[in-house]
């Protein structure tokens, strides 16, 4: 077991999706002290809360829905007043977004996708300045996306919102570097996971062929989150950490 997040009490939105699942152990194998759980389902958070790994941690389970702004904030600031700060926060909460060129779309198709993932991210930064803004450091790592950065066909909405998501962390952390809350963004490439299950072999061939190191998993995308949640990387803020298996490099 590491000691990186020693002491620290860590945040995961999105925690019984495949990546928050994944950041959840990561950040126990890194001896995090507690660990703050939440999805949209909390009964599959809870079963996350009971299992194996989390032995020896502090481990909270509940629900949340991050377009909900009221309850992200009471959460947040119930979590510093019951614990004296919330350290870190990794927003990996998210929807799967349609697969279909942009004439096909609705606009609740779009907007969806924003909420989930853009005004989910909003809300995440938003309660933590609100809780904390000047009384202790806290680290933010936003999951966005490469799909943010180049140009995938038939993924107008996701790609929207993760463009989103890397531009809002960048003028978080400038906005809030003097009071000590560093914000960045992950950006990983396709790792398969179930939201990948409903694809065709074309389709899931089409986009693991962008990959010149193939797929990934959920945990190739951990070191990352890691690295930007412990001091290790207390220097930096404002930046989106690509990790895509070689997907942006066209």
């Amino acid at each position: 077991m590491g000691t990186r997040l020693g002491s620290k009490t860590a945040l995961v939105t999105g925690a019984a999706g495949a990546l928050g699942g994944a950041v959840a152990r990561s950040f126990a194998d890194e001896g995090v002290e507690r660990l703050v759980l939440v999805d949209l389902d909390p009964v599959r958070a809870e079963k996350l809360a009971g299992e194996d790994w989390a032995a020896g941690v502090d481990v909270i389970a509940d629900g949340l829905d991050v377009t909900d702004g009221d309850a992200y904030d009471a959460l947040v600031a119930r979590i510093v007043a019951e614990h004296g700060s919330v350290d870190v926060v990794v927003n990996a909460a998210g929807n799967v977004s349609p697969y279909a060129p942009i004439h096909e779309l609705s606009t609740e198709d779009f907007e969806k996708s924003l909420r989930a993932h853009l005004t989910g991210t909003f809300h995440t930064i938003r309660a933590v300045a609100r809780a904390q803004r000047g009384a202790a450091p806290a680290s933010i790592v936003a999951i966005a996306s490469v799909a943010g950065m180049t140009v995938w066909p038939n993924a107008a909405p996701y790609s929207a919102a993760k463009a989103g998501v890397i531009q809002l962390s960048r003028v978080a952390a400038r906005e809030y570097a003097e009071d000590g809350i560093r914000v960045n963004a992950v950006c990983p490439g396709t790792f398969l996971s179930s939201r990948h299950e409903a694809m065709s072999q074309s389709t899931l061939e089409a986009i693991g062929a962008r990959h010149p190191l193939g797929f990934g998993s959920s945990g190739d995308i951990t070191g990352a989150i890691v690295y930007l949640a412990c001091d290790e990387s207390r220097w930096v803020t404002g930046h989106a950490l690509v990790v895509d298996g070689g997907c942006a490099l066209g």
